[in-house]
């Protein structure tokens, strides 16, 4: 059975029927209302946020939404309420993060990470921390990743 894929960015909770939706669904018959109020509904918790969409459309117009995760970056800045992070990573901060938001932020991202084990992920993500200039827990991410290599975070990354 032949699917039709139509991949897009959306505004977390707030796509609509416009551009580029609208225009790339209609023609495939399927009802472009329920599409993107299940968009919205699947994507409310990136609000803020564009968040990579596939709409999958086979022939008897029945569909699928698969919703990516926007950029770990993103998801950083979000849990701050910041617009962009540090112009100079290594000598600016902009902000802090507690453990648990990293840990938050890995699990949200874990499907598209290269590791399955969560203190990798987690690892991940205070390195994309350091490039944006935040800290965790007032800490170097650095530090935080050497902490967690010496077991001290074994509580917390369960």
């Amino acid at each position: 059975m032949a699917k039709t894929t139509v991949e897009t960015l959306v505004d977390g909770g707030k796509a609509s029927a416009g551009p580029p939706l609208g225009p790339a669904l209609g023609p495939l018959g399927v009802n472009i209302g329920k599409v993107i109020e299940e968009i919205n509904r699947k994507t409310k918790d990136f609000e803020g946020m564009k968040v990579p969409v596939k709409v999958i459309v086979d022939e008897k117009k029945n569909f699928e939404i698969v919703v990516g995760t926007p950029p770990t970056s993103s998801l950083i800045l979000k849990e701050l309420n910041l617009e962009k992070g540090a112009q100079k990573p290594g000598s600016e901060v902009v902000g802090d993060l507690s453990i648990e938001k990293v840990l938050k932020i890995a699990k949200m991202k874990r499907e598209g990470m290269l590791s399955e084990k969560i203190e990798s992920n987690v690892k991940e993500v205070l390195s994309t921390c350091l490039s944006v200039g935040v800290t965790v827990d007032g800490k170097n991410p650095k530090q935080v990743i050497k902490e967690i290599n010496e077991g001290k975070y074994k509580d917390v990354l369960r």
